[in-house]
């Protein structure tokens, strides 16, 4: 239904990345806002601190974080609004600076819009 792929912020930008928006509640490490051509940094849909804590300092598995993720984006939906606008006009790349975007929250986000 909806055009969406997700990507390292450190990868190469593509003519058909579409919207570009930064999901992480971190900005990325060397990199400069002006050359990542951004649509927009976006944390609201990202995890809450405390739960991204947890997750990377390994006190909750996978299927914790993955299970809290979607409650938190569940309990705030209006967090999702931006993003499927932008998913309306096209197509949505979600940008992270995550080393494994397979194990990043990246998933868990574009699973949320097959709920829409």
């Amino acid at each position: 239904m909806y055009d969406i792929q997700l990507k390292r912020i450190y990868a190469d930008i593509s003519p058909d990345d579409g919207a570009r928006v930064l999901v992480d509640r971190l900005w990325p490490r060397g990199k400069r806002r002006e050359t990542l051509q951004l649509t927009d940094w976006y944390r609201d849909a990202s995890p809450s601190p405390p739960l991204r804590r947890q997750w990377h300092q390994k006190e909750i598995t996978d299927r914790d974080f993955f299970l809290r993720y979607c409650r938190e984006l569940d309990r705030n939906r209006n967090s999702l609004v931006p993003l499927l606008r932008w998913c309306r006009q096209g197509r949505l790349t979600l940008l992270s600076a995550s080393r494994d975007l397979e194990r990043s929250h990246l998933p868990v986000l574009r699973g949320c819009f097959w709920k829409h």
